[in-house]
């Protein structure tokens, strides 16, 4: 008989480092983001948005002094059970260690509004809750109707991704996405720009590695032992090819997380030549309890099993405000063509200089950075916001008026300001198309301009 006992505690750990890079990233910019001056603050959301559509500790109190208070508890916790100590003191200490990094991360999933709109926000609360019911204690199995859960999550993760690529975008049909997907991902890094430059064959053959991958693989998570294993140790090869071909924050990570369930004690053992306990034993609490969270997960799987069905399929959305059962995807559509919206500054309304940030495309000699499962929100939005208009985007002006006033919050998401300690007299944006650049070429990159995307503004007007 299978068991999970190693395979519980490899998981923790696991999930305990994607809690962990979540909380750093909170402590790191959410005062500039939606901090009580950030680009889109939380106060001005609580005000206008209902406790039960987007329930949050914080609409006791979103003070920069209290949201960092908790980002910082919530750290220490991901370190607590990252190192794996949180199980080792109790179930009590072990389930209170979960349950508020999930509390936690929630109040600030909701409150955090565009930048925290991606599906690996939603995919790490979900985990979250799913190791509530995972069990804990010395010589104690894992209830495998969790362990099935899990891998009902990897299978609506993987398959949906799947599923909306070949309805998104005649590309994933016709061959050709990756042809300039690496070039115009959210965010390239320095290996991308030789992802990008694979012969065609290959381009050709990763788009069928990637149905098979995402449409046919999901299906042995719930095979026989050896397909299981098969299919997680797929997976999680695939994930690692996507890690050193573009950052994606830690959705990569994350997913190979996920596919831990795939394992069992037997394969870890072997793995890392562990002795298990002589006896395992089962827990008729934490049976219950995971029986009865099955129920509910049964329930709100409906909708995304109809999501599946639908010929407009959504990605990366959640059917209720606790985020506990969602719909994911990714890539539904691939830009063929990459702009980039370059910030610049003016002291004299004629000689203008350029804002470069951490790791969107800039300056064409700057190699482009290798930062996840780390994720540079500002810098992420401003892909989006470059699909359209500055209308459509209110934190894009408050960012221009605050770059105005050399806000040192808005100035820390960015890595050089052309003035120094210095505020600039205008603003402006312009539109420009990017390119990778050939073999043999200087620099990563090769740009045109396209159009104004901002005129210039200063803080009179």
């Amino acid at each position: 008989m299978n068991t999970y006992y190693l395979t519980r505690s490899v998981f923790k750990k696991a999930l305990g480092f994607i809690y962990f890079i979540g909380f750093l990233i909170l402590i790191n910019q959410f005062k500039a983001l939606f901090g009580e001056n950030g680009l889109l603050p939380a106060i001005n959301f609580i005000k206008q948005v209902p406790f039960k559509f987007s329930p949050s500790l914080f609409y006791l109190n979103a003070s920069d002094s209290v949201m960092m208070a908790f980002a910082i508890f919530g750290l220490l916790l991901s370190l607590f059970a990252m190192s794996g100590l949180s199980e080792k003191f109790g179930i009590l200490i072990s389930s209170l260690t979960w349950f508020f990094l999930w509390v936690i991360y929630l109040s600030f999933v909701n409150v955090g509004q565009v930048f925290y709109g991606f599906g690996w926000e939603i995919l790490l609360l979900e985990m979250g809750f799913l190791v509530l019911f995972l069990g804990s204690g010395k010589n104690t199995d894992s209830p495998k109707i969790t362990i099935w859960l899990i891998r009902w999550l990897l299978f609506r993760l993987m398959f949906g991704a799947g599923l909306i690529k070949i309805r998104g975008d005649s590309c994933w049909l016709d061959f050709t996405c990756m042809f300039y997907h690496y070039e115009t991902q959210p965010m390239p890094h320095m290996l991308s720009w030789y992802f990008h430059h694979m012969p065609a064959v290959l381009h050709k053959l990763a788009i069928w590695v990637n149905h098979f991958v995402e449409l046919i693989v999901p299906f042995g998570f719930f095979g026989p032992r050896k397909i299981r294993i098969a299919a997680g140790l797929i997976t999680t090869a695939f994930q690692t090819i996507l890690i050193f071909s573009g950052n994606l924050s830690w959705l990569n990570y994350a997913t190979i997380v996920l596919c831990l369930a795939c394992f069992d004690d037997r394969f870890y053992r072997k793995l890392f030549n562990i002795t298990l306990p002589t006896k395992l034993n089962k827990n008729r609490k934490q049976i219950i309890a995971a029986y009865i969270y099955a129920m509910l997960a049964g329930v709100l799987s409906i909708n995304t099993v109809k999501n599946f069905f639908s010929s407009r399929q959504v990605m990366n959305s959640s059917f209720d405000p606790l985020h506990l059962v969602n719909t994911y995807g990714a890539f539904g559509s691939v830009t063929p063509v990459r702009n980039e919206i370059i910030i610049e500054g003016s002291m004299d309304g004629k000689e203008w200089k350029e804002y470069e940030f951490k790791g969107k495309p800039g300056d064409i000699y700057k190699t482009p950075p290798l930062v996840s499962p780390y994720h540079y929100k500002l810098d992420w939005q401003m892909w989006f916001a470059a699909m359209g208009v500055y209308q459509h985007n209110p934190w894009f002006l408050n960012l221009c008026s605050k770059l105005l006033q050399n806000d040192s919050l808005a100035l820390s998401l960015i890595q050089k300001a052309p003035f120094e300690n210095k505020a600039p007299i205008y603003i402006r944006a312009h539109l420009y198309e990017y390119h990778f650049t050939e073999i043999g070429e200087r620099g990563w990159w090769k740009r045109r301009f396209v159009r104004e995307y901002l005129p210039p503004i200063a803080l009179q007007n």
